[in-house]
């Protein structure tokens, strides 16, 4: 994986602006600290960092064939067939890596190229003949695509923070952007992003970008298919593509691992992953997290029901993994809240977000590349709101019920809109879904809820795990984005997908035999979190020094008396912000990392 940034200029002479070029080189070095390469001409400014992962000792970007230039980020899974379709055609191969693959396909079929690959990647190619430019993103969006457009610029970036070095690009928040934080955030809507100036390029979709006028076009799109499976052949058909998913993703010129929960979806890829292994004669690492004294303080509740740490160690033994278990210090994740921050130079998830950062700090220490299990959840149906009756056809985002809790921490009558902006975000989404005219009321209701988990939780779980791992110069890859499966289960049946009425019922089954029943019929249960009361005392101290700080515009945006209320007693808050994780303690580091996120890039609003 890389960062991969650049810069296309009609108004000003890049040669000249090496401070801005040199600032946001450095603003991606966690995402690329093995390697460093730069294109630069009066009119054009390629910039590339690179994590080595394929080809160690190849692969250098930016990489040039004929006219073209490219500078790319992530990893292709069909490499080696796409690599064999194009020697058909003629060309020939300097490396094994992806990107030279990447590159002479775009040679060969132009845009038409990105609906050939199966993997993770946003890159950009730079034509040096006509000064046209091509971005390309991942059809789910695992790997992250920013770009602005001012003064006769134009510039992309993998962070957002790239871009704020950009000549003319303004460190400022709008109205739009204050809704997306209040009123949806850690979630955002696809396209948009919090600054005024910046926006994401979506999930599959590519952008060209001739004579300063940009297009952009989507090369693929969930389509509603008629299913003739019957049940059998749709475990068999789940396990061959599952399978073949996580076997794909285990190539690697550096040493790799896999995250292991005890849940049901990190088991399957680390058993597929340690069968893989042991064929090879080796043993396979896995890697779980917990935080200090997390069983004293544990409580059981709806949407965590048991521990995780009651599970891993059986699977560990079971697969024969090499097991490491990180345990946290929970005044460390606190504090890690404000890097986490920075990281997504945004109010992000939490300690959902700092956990997982020092977790990944902790395994980069001896792995490059790792498997995770994300995704899952969003596409089998593994989530209390799909199988809830009194949730599923409320018309809001089942996570987010309401913006009560969000509107109880604001002063009256800041973003009077917000709960129209929210809805609207919810509907725009909805008619998105493809639908069959056969369908019932409960298979078009079914379509929708894969819609809105895949283009908002899944996102923002994709985003966490993007930049917290890259963050740590960590690679993650996750299977069940894989779009084989993304595609085939948005088609499967709802009686089918939900066997015996059960979250990922069809997943289960199809993995039955292959895993402990204990660990295949286990109830679902999240990423885990700490119960300590040490980190909610270490949050309610960095929140009360926010709310004491008068000059930050967030003061003026806060109902301070209602923050400290829910400081002095945080059971009060009987709905969660946001999923099952943001409880009280999440939505007080919330603030906290909007604070930091306004201080950190001296945000201005304009609202």
């Amino acid at each position: 994986m890389c960062g991969i940034a650049g810069i296309l200029s009609s108004s000003i002479d890049l040669r000249g602006e090496k401070e801005a070029i040199w600032n946001i080189s450095r603003s991606l070095r966690m995402r690329g600290p093995d390697a460093f390469g730069e294109y630069t001409k009066s009119n054009v400014s390629l910039i590339h960092r690179r994590l080595s992962v394929i080809d160690v000792e190849n692969g250098a970007q930016p990489m040039r064939f004929g006219k073209y230039i490219i500078v790319y980020n992530g990893e292709l899974y069909n490499t080696d067939e796409i690599r064999n379709e194009l020697k058909g055609c003629g060309y020939t191969f300097d490396t094994d890596c992806d990107t030279e693959v990447v590159l002479k396909a775009y040679d060969k079929w132009k845009e038409k190229s990105a609906e050939k690959f199966n993997g993770i990647y946003a890159y950009a190619v730079y034509n040096e003949e006509d000064n046209g430019l091509f971005l390309c993103r991942d059809r789910i969006g695992v790997k992250p695509l920013y770009y602005t457009q001012k003064n006769g610029i134009f510039a992309f970036a993998s962070r957002m923070e790239s871009l704020l070095y950009v000549p003319g690009v303004e460190r400022v928040c709008s109205r739009e952007g204050l809704n997306e934080i209040f009123m949806l955030g850690p979630a955002k809507t696809i396209g948009k992003t919090v600054f005024r100036d910046i926006r994401e390029l979506p999930p599959a979709v590519y952008m060209t970008y001739e004579d300063g006028k940009p297009e952009t076009k989507e090369y693929w799109k969930l389509r509603a298919e008629e299913s003739f499976e019957s049940e059998l052949e749709a475990q068999e058909h789940t396990h061959f593509l599952v399978t073949d998913a996580i076997k794909r993703q285990l190539v690697s010129d550096v040493p790799l691992c896999t995250f292991l929960s005890g849940g049901l979806d990190s088991s399957i890829i680390s058993k597929v992953a340690s069968d893989e292994y042991r064929e090879r004669g080796e043993v396979l690492s896995t890697y779980s997290v917990d935080y200090d004294d997390n069983d004293k303080y544990f409580k059981s509740s709806l949407f965590q029901p048991n521990k995780d740490s009651d599970y891993i160690n059986l699977i560990s033994d079971y697969i024969g993994s090499r097991h490491h278990n990180v345990v946290l210090n929970n005044k460390a994740v606190a504090e890690a809240l404000i890097d986490a921050a920075i990281a997504r130079n945004a109010p992000g998830f939490t300690d959902v977000d700092s956990s997982l950062l020092l977790f990944c700090k902790e395994v980069k220490r001896n792995y490059t590349v790792c498997l995770s299990g994300e995704c899952a959840d969003e596409i089998f149906g593994g989530y209390p709101w799909y199988h809830r009756t009194e949730v599923l056809f409320e018309e809001t985002f089942p996570w987010s019920r309401t913006v009560d809790v969000r509107r109880g921490i604001l002063r009256d009558g800041f973003l009077p809109e917000g709960e129209e902006y929210a809805h609207s975000a919810y509907l725009d989404t909805v008619a998105k879904t493809d639908y069959l005219s056969t369908d019932s009321k409960l298979e078009r209701r079914m379509r929708e809820m894969f819609i809105l988990n895949m283009d908002w939780f899944m996102q923002t779980l994709l985003v966490r795990k993007d930049v917290m791992s890259m963050e740590s110069s960590l690679e993650v890859r996750v299977p069940f984005c894989d779009w084989r499966i993304v595609e085939y289960a948005y088609n499967m049946p709802w009686k089918i997908k939900a066997y015996e009425g059960r979250e990922k019922g069809i997943l289960r089954k199809a993995f039955e035999n292959e895993l402990p029943e204990i660990i295949t019929w286990r109830k679902k249960s999240p990423y885990p979190k700490t119960f300590n009361p040490v980190y909610l005392s270490e949050v309610k101290k960095m929140v009360d020094y926010v709310i004491n700080d008068k000059q930050c515009p967030l003061y003026e945006m806060l109902n301070i008396e209602a923050v400290r209320a829910l400081m002095d007693n945080p059971d009060s808050l009987k709905e969660p912000w946001y999923g099952q994780l943001m409880r009280a303690p999440q939505v007080l580091a919330y603030i906290l990392q909007i604070y930091v996120w306004i201080r950190k890039y001296n945000i201005e609003f304009d609202y």
